[in-house]
């Protein structure tokens, strides 16, 4: 299995040292669930991308802190390969600003949520008892840390996670396609950065609250196992 990852971002500079990157950090995550695969990750921000993503089994798309729909030109380009990709009906995921350039790329309505900042710890429904590892799922716990949103359910695609605050939380598009707005690749630490980061944005009353959550913990690694799954190659 050889997997494509298109790094959306560069990490702050006190983050980077210990986190590297969200391509390192997704190879991490996969690591720990277990899976053996071979990774290329390409910064999309730099205008990096493989020469034929036919060499690849299937393509990550990271978080950043852009915006999808941004005139960008690297976020222009990148929503022209995404479009290709999905004509092309090649295996992908898509995490939270990936999710919403998928859904985008789709036709969706994407915008800004307008009840604010999804940050910290955030509880999902889940609708898909069908999908690996969730046979007996009513809900998921992540980590999330977005502005933006997917506003409504992209055609042919089924929901599999929704909340009040994040009624497009996760989605499918056959076997192809699987976008998740919260983050299973975050850990606690590099989730309290973020909130303390955003104190003055998000308010004191706000962030104290997000950081008591963390303590919860999250289902990220269940996500990832998921992730795996959808991902791996089907045998014939």
């Amino acid at each position: 299995m050889k997997l494509c990852i298109l790094d959306n971002d560069n990490l702050d500079i006190n983050l980077a040292p210990r986190f590297h990157s969200f391509g390192r950090m997704f190879m991490g995550l996969f690591e720990a669930a277990g899976a053996d695969w071979s990774y290329e990750v390409f910064n999309t921000t730099r205008g990096e991308y493989p020469q034929t993503f036919d060499d690849f089994d299937a393509v990550l798309l990271t978080g950043s802190h852009a915006d999808a729909f941004s005139d960008e030109p690297w976020v222009v380009e990148l929503r022209r390969q995404v479009t290709l990709l999905l004509e092309q009906r090649k295996k992908m995921v898509g995490v939270c600003f990936g999710h919403q350039l998928i859904g985008l790329c789709m036709g969706a309505r994407v915008g800004r949520a307008p009840q604010g900042w999804g940050a910290g710890r955030m509880t999902y429904d889940w609708h898909r008892t069908d999908l690996p590892h969730f046979e007996d799922a009513r809900e998921v716990a992540l980590l999330a840390s977005h502005q933006d949103q997917v506003l409504e359910l992209p055609k042919g695609a089924t929901l599999v996670a929704s909340s009040e605050f994040c009624p497009v939380a996760a989605f499918t598009v056959g076997d192809e396609v699987f976008c998740i707005q919260p983050h299973p690749e975050f850990v606690e630490d590099f989730s309290a950065y973020l909130l303390n980061k955003r104190r003055a944005i998000l308010g004191e009353e706000k962030v104290t609250a997000a950081l008591a959550g963390l303590q919860l913990g999250h289902e990220g690694p269940r996500v990832a196992r998921l992730m795996m799954e959808f991902l791996q190659p089907q045998e014939h």
